[in-house]
């Protein structure tokens, strides 16, 4: 028998209600539509891809919260529907009485109702102000960071930003947590997603903390607590830092928190790089590096081509100050054969021999990398002899000093405006610097020298402020500032005054013969050796020389014993005397080389020095402690090494142009 009209739409009809039925016990749309991915138990966070129009909010709730209001909401209306039909004649005469005194209800109506109007308004207004701030939050940060986040997450556009989005009313607090829910399938790009949310929140100096694993994978992200605004030796608590800090480990600065940011130079780092732009600090963070180790005894050689780097260095004994770029290049060469001599130490004594036994930690800082390699490429292209390698010995020499590690005790301090692989020689050269200070530093600059820290924390012209970079970890650090008489001061006292029987270390270097730069198989000249040695206090009238190296580089046992100075009397320039010369020439000498013979001042500025007066070399030699000692005397007037002064003038602190220290 054909089916009715009538039967298919019952059965329609039937079929509908079942669904229905089922669909309201289940949780679900009752268009059986889903548009989100809640489940039974679980909320939704997103819009279900190729969903079309607005999504309601209740679409985001789990299916068990809907069944729960649902089963709440039928039984409220049937239960008023019960009592309804039960009250109806109640209802009836009620309504009759209310007619019957209509202008009484009449009049009641309006009393209630003018009450509920106010209370509605002043709940409106309440409601406003309180979620003033949420829809503020809502639309200038929550939604903006939605519209650009939805597209790279792969979430719907009609997902409810709030639903994944979880930003804080004071997110821009030191302390807030924003977190933001991913998709499992994280098919996404890191660095994208923390680029925009960077951008568009406006957010600097934050961490993130990716979570992919589980079903609920999120990101926090959290910003880090800044330095303090300064951090000075002068105050109490950092100077107390800095004199307990251990040996290998200076102090480099503060961190967030009130943290110490320090490099071990002997776990951690041999060598470090300081990349700054001018008026970064580089000065000063090297400042503040060297005169710690100076307070421990170390041994520390400037080799500044700008000459005004580090005034305060100039004249501390353990401090050789070169400012001439052959003296730099004289200074490298041997430092490369101190570093080739300390590696046959340390292979003969054995890996239980104590640091100290190789001698004193050597410190190299090299200011102005960028022009000065240029320099000393300029200079050996104009020295070098027919058979001399093409290659600069001092560029080889820092090299081989890079790559000897913290075995030999000596440190690279490198500073560089722009820390190029061209400029330090290659980037297997670069890679040396385990420990890098970057301070105004562009983005390509990061890059090239941090690339696995992303993002990039933002540059600041905060004075002192800059990120150590250890280990792929960047540290936002106030580096501390020394006062030039601050650092003098810490680096001539400490070791050098306390422990009397530690190796001497060196003084700034006695006269000697500068000749023209050996090629690297050449032996070793005095320069080093004659450094080892320390002053003797002023009054000590004998004048011995340093000890020399043995035949094959190595310097004999007691080249650590301390070797007197020359004597510091300052007698007249022009006076005579029928007191022996020390020491006389007699006719059967052979003739001295000209930058060997002992002269007077006054001969000086006449023969070989006709720049600089009389009157500024006798006020050098009261008042420069970098001017040479004595090489004898002709009855009272004393007597100096020509090639002692012609280093000093070349060497010596000229007028300031510019600095880039932050005081």
């Amino acid at each position: 028998m054909a089916q009715t009209k009538f039967d298919k739409q019952v059965e329609e009809t039937a079929e509908s209600l079942v669904l229905g039925i089922g669909r309201v016990l289940a949780g679900r749309d009752l268009d059986g539509i889903r548009r989100t991915d809640a489940t039974f138990l679980r909320s939704g966070t997103r819009v279900l891809p190729k969903v079309e129009g607005r999504v309601p909010r209740r679409s985001y709730r789990a299916g068990w919260q809907r069944v729960a209001f649902r089963l709440t909401l039928g039984a409220g209306v049937t239960e008023s529907g019960y009592l309804l039909s039960r009250d109806l004649d109640a209802t009836v005469q009620s309504a009759q009485d209310l007619w019957e005194n209509r202008d009484q209800a009449v009049a009641a109506l309006e009393t209630g109702g003018i009450g509920a109007a106010s209370v509605l308004t002043i709940g409106g207004v309440a409601y406003g102000l309180l979620t003033r701030e949420h829809r503020e939050l809502m639309r200038e940060w929550v939604l903006p960071l939605h519209e650009a986040l939805h597209r790279p997450l792969g979430y719907a556009e009609q997902t409810e930003a709030r639903r994944y989005l979880h930003i804080p009313k004071n997110f821009s607090d030191d302390d807030a947590e924003i977190r933001v829910d991913l998709p499992t399938h994280l098919g996404f790009s890191r660095e994208v997603v923390a680029d925009l949310i960077t951008q568009k929140l406006a957010l600097e100096g934050v961490t993130f903390s990716w979570h992919p694993e589980g079903r609920k994978p999120y990101v926090l992200v959290k910003k880090t607590r800044r330095p303090p605004a300064k951090a000075v030796f002068k105050d109490p608590k950092v100077r107390e830092l800095v004199a307990k800090a251990p040996e290998s480990a200076p102090v480099i600065g503060i961190g967030a928190g009130g943290r110490t940011v320090s490099v071990d130079l002997d776990a951690e780092s041999p060598h470090i790089l300081v990349n700054a732009s001018t008026g970064g600090g580089k000065s000063v963070t090297l400042r503040c590096i060297t005169c710690q180790m100076l307070h421990h005894g170390a041994r520390a050689y400037v080799l500044d081509t700008k000459r005004i780097s580090h005034p305060w260095a100039r004249g501390i004994p353990a401090v050789t100050y070169c400012a001439d770029i052959a003296d730099i290049h004289d200074a490298l060469v041997e430092l490369g054969w101190e570093g080739r001599r300390r590696v046959r130490v340390a292979d003969e004594l054995g890996i239980d021999a104590a640091p100290d036994a190789i001698g004193p930690r050597l410190l190299i800082l090299l200011e102005e990398v960028n022009a000065t390699m240029k320099q000393l490429a300029r200079y050996w292209e104009k020295t070098r002899e027919s058979g001399d390698p093409k290659v600069s010995p001092a560029v080889d020499a820092l090299n081989e000093i890079l790559y000897m590690g913290r075995q030999v005790r000596m440190h690279v301090l490198l500073v560089a405006q722009s820390a190029t692989a061209r400029a330090l020689g290659g980037p297997e050269v670069r890679e040396q610097f385990a420990t890098r200070i970057l301070a105004r530093y562009s983005v390509n600059a990061w890059r090239m020298l941090a690339p696995e820290i992303h993002p990039a924390p933002k540059s600041t012209k905060h004075a002192g402020r800059a990120q150590v970079v250890i280990g792929g970890t960047a540290r936002e650090t106030q580096v501390l500032f020394f006062t030039d008489a601050e650092a003098r001061a810490w680096a001539t006292t400490g070791l050098a005054t306390t422990d009397k029987k530690r190796p001497a270390v060196p003084a700034q270097p006695g006269p000697v013969q500068l000749q023209k730069s050996p090629g690297p198989s050449a032996p070793p000249t005095d320069f080093l050796t004659d450094a080892w040695s320390t002053t003797l206090p002023a009054d000590t009238s004998t004048n011995a020389p340093a000890p020399a190296p043995a035949a094959d580089g190595a310097f004999p046992a007691d080249a650590w014993s301390a070797t007197p100075s020359a004597p510091t009397a300052t007698p007249g320039d022009d006076a005579t005397s029928t007191t022996p010369a020390t020491p006389t020439p007699t006719p059967a000498d052979p003739a001295p080389v000209d930058d060997d013979q002992a002269v007077g001042l006054r001969e000086a500025h006449e023969h070989h020095l006709p720049d600089i007066t009389l009157a500024a070399l006798r006020y050098a030699r009261q008042n420069d402690p970098t001017f040479p000692g004595s090489a004898g005397k002709r009855g009272a007037e004393l007597l100096y090494r020509v090639g002692d002064l012609k280093r000093w003038a070349r060497n010596r602190p000229r007028a300031a142009i510019g600095t880039t220290d932050l005081e």
